[in-house]
């Protein structure tokens, strides 16, 4: 249990197995099993995702698939890391002084992950173009940069989507950084301290995600005034909403950050609580009804559309993919109660367990996890708005040949 009395105070029970290094690695490579699962999926109900994202089909059926790739890098990756774990362990033994001495170990397998994920064009028989889409697309959205859609606009919206729940996990990347590189603390495998650097600077880096997303919001915007504002188009409005949307999450960074960063010793005012909250609630809830209503394009909260007699069952739509309506209402109720898990704080017993090293690693799975299931209902989405209807169900729509598709957009040598 956290805060074990039993370990020195830079550490607790948590962090001598799992330290932060670790538990940050430990998600970006779930995040890599997670997109191939995403793919793989997709790709059996007949959905193509490269398409979408511009990305170049397989130019011949003796090519891995995409999933089959991504499944190979994940299965690499997974094994380095296995390794560097249980060499960690079998130097330390849980010992609070050797688990500080050895801090340069996991920081070191997590500078590997991240150079072979995103820095440096290693293993090129390993999902070479994939990863050299992941930096190239990186790249531009890291300026809040957002394509055209013949040059893969949406393959930027989905990626700065995803690290807007990656928010925490940037800053405890940075926090261990910053453990590791300032003069005392005990290095990076301490008990985390998320004031390192300062009181603004992890709240910057928790705050950047929504803002990339915000001014891609503003790009296409922009990018709809300049243009022939039709009925299709409309006059730019959702984006403006969809702007805001990601503004929400400020006020919850701000007002979390000065409870955190409160002097004297005291508790924080009281009235930072309730503004806390405030913000809390209103970006959930706010969040989940775009999630449903835009995102996904469910009729639930639109009362006349929901009433269409067309539509496969109450609250959904014509058309589903991905799978039976059952499955569509129960995705819905996990949305709304993983975007509330900042309610746990509002229990006086559960708010202590929250604050833990562990319970703040499950609560950032969690929150992966939900977004992992929201790219199925987003992809499909975005399929449905891209592709006419055929008249069929779901169970009749059949597997489509994606070697020969004529991709526009830029051009990768196969190499997987």
């Amino acid at each position: 249990m956290d805060g074990d009395p039993a370990v020195e105070p830079e550490l607790d029970s948590f962090s001598l197995t799992f330290p932060l290094p670790y538990r940050v690695a430990f998600i970006i490579v779930l995040a890599v099993w997670a997109w191939g699962i995403n793919l793989h999926y997709l790709y059996i109900i007949g959905i193509d995702v490269p398409s979408l994202i511009r990305y170049p089909g397989r130019p011949s059926p003796h090519h891995p698939t995409h999933h089959l790739s991504t499944y190979r890098l994940a299965t690499v990756l997974s094994s380095i890391y296995a390794f560097a774990l249980i060499v960690f362990w079998a130097f330390t033994h849980r010992n609070p002084e050797l688990v500080l001495a050895w801090d340069w170990l996991p920081l070191t397998y997590l500078a590997v992950l991240l150079g072979v994920l995103i820095f440096v064009p290693v293993l090129k028989n390993l999902s070479h173009s994939g990863r050299q889409r992941l930096r190239s697309t990186l790249k531009r959205i890291s300026v809040g940069g957002l394509a055209e859609a013949k040059d893969g606009k949406f393959g930027d919206i989905l990626l700065a989507d995803v690290l807007t729940s990656y928010a925490k996990v940037l800053a405890d990347l940075y926090v261990a950084l910053c453990m590791f590189f300032r003069s005392s603390g005990g290095g990076a495998t301490a008990r985390p301290d998320r004031g390192c650097g300062g009181a603004v600077i992890v709240p910057l880096v928790m705050a950047l995600p929504s803002l990339i997303r915000l001014r891609q919001c503003l790009i296409e915007y922009g990018r709809v005034r300049r243009g022939r504002i039709t009925e299709a188009t409309g006059w730019g409005g959702q984006h403006l909403a969809n702007a805001l949307k990601y503004a929400t999450a400020f006020p919850v960074i701000i007002f979390s950050a000065l409870q955190r960063n409160s002097t004297g010793g005291q508790p924080p005012p009281v009235h930072y609580y309730r503004a806390w909250i405030v913000a809390c609630a209103v970006n959930s809830l706010y969040s989940f009804y775009w999630d449903v209503a835009k995102d996904w394009d469910l009729t639930l909260f639109d009362a006349k559309a929901r009433s269409a007699p067309d539509l496969k069952a109450f609250g959904l739509r014509r058309r589903l993919h991905v799978g039976p309506p059952a499955l569509y209402y129960l995705v819905i109720a996990l949305d709304l109660l993983l975007r509330c898990t900042w309610s746990l704080k509002l229990s006086p017993h559960l708010g202590r367990i929250a604050d833990w090293e562990g319970s703040i690693f499950v609560i950032e799975l969690l929150e992966v996890f939900r977004r992992w299931v929201w790219i199925f209902f987003r992809v499909e989405t975005e399929w449905i708005r891209n592709t006419p209807s055929t008249g069929l169900d779901v169970d009749d729509i059949l597997l489509p040949d994606y070697h020969n598709h004529n991709i526009q957009g830029p051009r990768y040598e196969d190499d997987d």
